[in-house]
């Protein structure tokens, strides 16, 4: 991914091998509320992260920015692609918008999105992610918002049929302090929260963390205030030529950990579709053409 493609958290990621102590330092401290905290002046930024301001001038120049004024812009660009709203995304795509079909544009765009998502991923991340969801001795708690609740009711029923222990939560509902009863140490909770991030969501991962479950969180490019407390995250780019965010890559990250832990749980997953396929017959659900 160039750097033209990447947000600063990116950058921060990606250059963390090659940070002072002093510069982590000053990168966590940004981290923390980002991209807010790095909006103030340079001796504020400094100062919140107990360092010197020629640390933070360094440390903008490794992130290849000419100085402190020409990060400062690039973190006002993202924080206004974070907090707009549908109405004012499709204004600024539409002024921009190149000749050719929609169809041709919005595949190209999905395409960069999922080519940006698979280039971040680590293989061990991903496993781990996987591991945790096929672990009988873990129950698993699925939580979407407003929109994402799609991908978690999908995600909610795919897991639900390769094993047992699986609870779907709906954070929007004023009822979900109730699932918080029954999360215990250990267990899953797979959240999705994606920009105009909800303050609900949020106060649920809050209280599973301190309850001891394990979070893995499918969040976008600016990544979710959850991104902190979460053990595995994968972040994923959503933009395209819409008012609307893509979920596209989120889906093929989904349907890739279902497949996974499909294979992981096997002898157990074939059980209960054999008992699940005996109790679609019986009820009759589906027509059969034989």
């Amino acid at each position: 991914m160039s750097n033209s493609t990447k947000t600063i958290a990116d950058r921060l990621r990606a250059f963390s091998d090659t940070l002072t102590r002093a510069e982590r330092q000053l990168a966590a401290s940004i981290l923390e509320n980002y991209p807010v905290s790095g909006l103030g002046t340079i001796t504020t930024v400094a100062q919140n992260a107990d360092v010197s301001t020629p640390t933070v001038a360094r440390m903008v120049q490794k992130l290849g920015f000419k100085g402190f004024p020409q990060f400062q812009a690039e973190l006002r660009k993202e924080l206004q692609a974070k907090i707009s709203g549908p109405i004012a995304k499709h204004d600024t795509w539409a002024g921009k918008a190149p000749d050719g079909h929609i169809l041709n544009r919005f595949t190209e765009a999905v395409i960069e999105n999922i080519s940006q998502s698979l280039a971040q991923i680590e293989p061990e991340e991903f496993d781990a992610a996987c591991a945790l969801l096929a672990d009988p001795d873990r129950a698993i708690f699925v939580v979407g918002g407003r929109i994402t609740r799609a991908l978690a009711d999908y995600f909610f029923l795919h897991m639900q049929v390769l094993r047992p222990r699986v609870t779907n939560i709906q954070s929007i509902s004023n009822a979900w302090p109730h699932y918080m009863l029954d999360i215990k140490a250990g267990d899953v909770v797979v959240i999705f929260d994606v920009r105009r991030y909800e303050n609900s969501t949020l106060k649920l991962a809050e209280m599973a963390a301190e309850k001891g479950a394990k979070i893995i969180l499918f969040t976008d490019q600016w990544r979710s205030p959850i991104n902190k407390l979460a053990d595995r995250s994968f972040a994923s780019p959503i933009v395209v030529p819409s008012a609307w965010d893509s979920n596209i890559t989120h889906m093929l990250l989904l349907e890739t950990v279902i497949a996974d832990v499909q294979e992981r749980t096997w002898p157990e997953t074939r059980e209960r579709m054999d008992a699940l396929e005996v109790m679609f017959d019986r009820t009759r659900f589906f027509r059969k053409f034989t």
